[in-house]
């Protein structure tokens, strides 16, 4: 498989090193994941302690609390997470949300709450979740009704959160709420929510095409102390998204790492089967198909590894190189997939083949963390902003 991107300008020595060590590991640590529905709580707890025991989320932390990098780097991130979608998606999964699910407080935390969690969840002792859609505010998040409101020291929540990433088996949950009386984005704050407060409640676990951990949450008066609101109150709406800003991009490097996996399927299908007589790599519209793969991954790999330099090196905020890496990768991974499928003819959809799996594992990348419309909207409105600055 195609290496040579390790050695482009956005990354460095320590990056190349990353990526080479991390497919060593998986290839001797990933071999016995299990993909049935009734075990998928269980593994992706169990891949979160072997990650923290083999130290790989150390990069999901920053280095003040066992972390390896003094801030987290997007791209050590976006090559663990394309180097574990190429691998295995539920690993990939499991580590996505260790970052996810604690990058709130990483980024905005009190002191106290950044030893307390970022610390275990370095260690793979806490597993994290991201708590911000619910059944009517998805893609518009100020949409959002869970609710909260002050009482003395105390912070009483009320409403339900869906579709959360490993809802019912985290130990805490970064929650996003409006205060009563609010609304749009400004009344909305980040609360963290411990698993084991009572009125927090697991009402549904939720199936999906690739079997992960999925549920709907419900707050029934729950109560939390004030201290456990992550930095200003009514600021949330802007930490979620600048929270969004760093593992969005990460988004597409999953999506290509998927897609690198089913071209890398695609190419031993096709150089190993005959067809009419021939290799079918002598056909003209396989050898299309190929062409369309590589350039697509390459293309993804450019708007990835830029988008993660651009965050880690140049700017604080990268909502229009995040979007661009996001929209083209996954996008692109779904056709690869899609024609890797059609290579494989009758035997690419039977189930448990390897592209069938990677079809159901990339078909949700293009929703969460932003549909792919949702980020048409996002490059629109900031290649805009120059234009309305003249008026």
């Amino acid at each position: 498989m195609d290496q040579t991107y390790l050695d482009w300008p956005f990354l460095d020595v320590h990056h190349k090193k990353l990526a080479l060590e991390l497919n060593a590991w998986c290839v001797e640590n990933l071999t016995d994941i299990s993909h049935e529905r009734d075990k998928a709580d269980g593994m992706c707890q169990m891949l979160v302690k072997r990650f923290g025991e083999a130290g790989w989320l150390r990069y999901a932390v920053p280095k003040s609390y066992g972390g390896m990098h003094d801030k987290l780097d997007v791209r050590s991130l976006c090559l663990i997470r394309e180097t574990l979608a190429r691998h295995d998606g539920l690993a990939d999964f499991a580590f996505a949300m260790q970052g996810l699910g604690s990058g709130t407080i990483s980024l905005f935390g009190t002191e106290d709450q950044k030893t307390e969690y970022l610390t275990a969840v370095g260690k793979g002792e806490k597993i994290a979740a991201f708590a911000l859609s619910e059944p009517h505010a998805g893609s518009d998040v100020a949409a959002m009704s869970t609710s909260f409101r002050q009482e003395g020291d105390m912070l009483i929540l009320n409403g339900c959160k869906t579709w959360i990433s490993n809802g019912g088996i985290s130990d805490y949950y970064t929650v996003f709420a409006r205060e009563d009386d609010t609304s749009g984005s400004k009344g909305i704050s980040a609360i963290i929510v411990d698993a084991n407060t009572p009125g927090l409640s697991i009402a549904e676990k939720i199936e999906i095409t690739a079997p992960h951990p999925l549920g709907k949450i419900e707050f029934t008066e729950c109560r939390v102390p004030k201290s456990a609101l992550i930095g200003e109150q009514g600021r949330g709406f802007k930490y979620a998204m600048a929270t969004l800003d760093i593992f969005r991009t990460t988004v597409g490097a999953a999506s290509m790492g998927f897609a690198k996996r089913a071209m890398d399927e695609a190419m031993r299908r096709a150089t190993s089967r005959e067809m009419f007589g021939a290799p079918m790599t002598n056909l003209q519209i396989i050898q299309s198909k190929l062409g369309d793969m590589a350039l697509n991954i390459d293309a993804s790999a450019l708007l990835i590894y830029r988008a993660a330099w651009v965050k880690d090196c140049v700017a604080d905020r990268v909502t229009r190189e995040a979007a661009m890496a996001k929209l083209y990768a996954t996008e692109a991974a779904q056709k690869i997939i899609d024609d890797a499928i059609q290579i494989f003819g009758g035997q690419g959809v039977v189930f448990g083949e390897t592209v069938e799996k990677l079809y159901r594992e990339v078909r949700s990348l293009r929703i969460y963390e932003g549909a792919s419309e949702v980020q048409k909207i996002i490059i629109a409105g900031q290649a805009l902003i120059p234009y309305q600055l003249d008026k």
